[in-house]
């Protein structure tokens, strides 16, 4: 009499549904755990791999107003000022180890991607003791 109750009860409660579910459950949790695995255990290859030890090359284009150039020779250094027509970058400084002129043109020239004879007509000299 007590099982007929008992089974009556677990009818009414709809065990049916009820006792399936954890094994279900269970059934998710391994096979998500195991395809998780194997896709984390994978080797991974990236064909373009980041590199830290260099600076990407910056191609600038802007109007330059004028170059004024600081040579201080006492120091072996060259300060160049560059002043430029666009709002965003109103002004560069680059700093080179080389106090002659024409190195300075030349060294100017290679870093703005320009031709000489133009930096010539644009910078002006400046000596500092």
């Amino acid at each position: 009499m007590t099982l007929r109750r008992f089974s009556q009860l677990l009818h009414r409660a709809g065990w049916e549904f009820w006792l399936p579910l954890p094994l279900i459950a269970v059934l998710f949790w391994v096979a998500g755990h195991s395809m998780a695995a194997q896709v984390l255990s994978r080797p991974y290859d990236s064909l373009s791999k980041l590199r830290a030890d260099r600076q990407p090359g910056v191609k600038l284009s802007v109007t330059i107003l004028a170059m004024n150039a600081e040579i201080d020779r006492r120091r072996s250094k060259t300060i160049i000022f560059v002043r430029t027509m666009n709002f965003s970058l109103k002004s560069l400084e680059y700093e080179f180890p080389v106090v002659q002129a024409s190195q300075v043109e030349t060294a100017i020239a290679q870093k703005l991607e320009m031709p000489v004879e133009t930096v010539r007509k644009l910078i002006s000299y400046r000596f500092v003791d």
